[in-house]
């Protein structure tokens, strides 16, 4: 393999055409080789594990020291079913209010003891929020007792559908990769898949085309220096 093969800027574009789009590892393979890169997909499949880590976590750095800095943050929470092997997962979701993934974290069993600690990590890396949105599941009610915020809970019809959204792009992904075979690899793919969605993500229907277009072309930039020192 060629040095411009294995350059951080192929690096990077093959880690964002596997993560952000519903693409198998020999679909990116051949679309890399359509531009002139000769790579297996094995080789995809090594840089997406060793690399994509690495750039969901400075995403989330730069997203964390934002939230940080405000109080008034509302949160969704939410958890969907994954199948493992034919035997069922909970993949549980804290999503802001502006629909961007904050959190994702995988358990056996959706009781009092896993929300509870997905609650914990959650607050202990953004804080706590003012607003905590949830379905009705008892789960979460219990859990806030423990903590001692139930007073921020609030539940409700359609309340929630900022976290039931959220699952939309990760279940396109899923059904392109055929499902998981291990927990492990459920929760380090849905922790990258989620930040490389939230930078990506411009809700176009915000603005102008002319604005989309320039809140595109920084996101692109802004990943093309991820991890360049």
């Amino acid at each position: 393999m060629s040095l411009l093969q294995t350059s951080p800027e192929i690096i990077r574009l093959a880690v964002m055409l596997y993560v952000r789009f519903p693409l198998s590892l020999r679909n990116v393979e051949d679309l890399l080789h359509e531009r002139g890169i000769d790579v297996s997909h094995e080789t995809i499949r090594f840089w997406w594990n060793r690399f994509g880590p690495m750039f969901a976590a400075e995403i989330r750095r730069k997203r964390v020291q934002k939230m940080r800095c405000y109080s008034n943050w509302r949160w969704h929470l939410d958890e969907v079913f994954v199948k493992i092997n034919g035997e069922t997962h909970y993949l549980w979701r804290a999503v802001d209010h502006e629909g961007e993934v904050l959190e994702s974290y995988v358990t056996k069993r959706r009781d009092r003891k896993a929300a509870l600690k997905f609650l914990r990590k959650s607050m202990k890396r953004y804080g706590s929020p003012d607003v905590i949105v949830t379905d009705k599941l008892r789960s979460y009610g219990a859990a806030m007792k423990v903590i001692g915020n139930s007073s921020r809970q609030e539940t409700g019809r359609w309340q929630n559908n900022r976290a039931e959204n959220s699952h939309l792009p990760f279940r396109r992904r899923e059904r392109a990769m055929l499902r998981f075979r291990q927990m492990r690899c459920l929760q380090k793919f849905a922790a990258v898949h989620a930040f490389v969605c939230n930078h990506f993500n411009q809700e176009r229907h915000l603005y102008t085309r002319d604005d989309f277009k320039l809140n595109r072309a920084a996101a692109l930039a802004e990943w093309r220096q991820l991890c360049s020192a």
